[in-house]
């Protein structure tokens, strides 16, 4: 394991402390989960906005989508538990 060495206020130094001992804890362990935690955080925000730009993507190469309106009605059906048929892409109007 390697060692990196962080600056902390003194406030914040007391706030992580006070944190670790109410979580039966220690600084050090709240420290590598919130560092764990951040990472994880920004790696799915990373994940989604690469699927979203694929979707992009996709849409503007092929010029299919799914009008909103047949979506909402197909999403307000699965959430009722109606057995519904997933509804088909077709070229945007132009």
């Amino acid at each position: 394991m390697s060692t990196t060495t962080i600056r902390l206020p003194e406030d914040l130094k007391a706030r992580i402390a006070s944190a670790a001992e109410r979580l039966g804890t220690t600084s050090h362990n709240l420290i590598l989960e919130a560092i764990a935690e951040k990472a994880d955080q920004e790696e799915r925000r990373s994940d989604f906005q690469n699927e979203a730009e694929q979707r992009y993507a996709n849409i503007v190469s092929s010029g299919k989508t799914i009008p909103w309106n047949t979506m909402r009605s197909y999403l307000e059906e699965r959430l009722a538990d109606k057995k519904v048929r997933k509804p088909a892409a077709r070229k945007l109007a132009r």
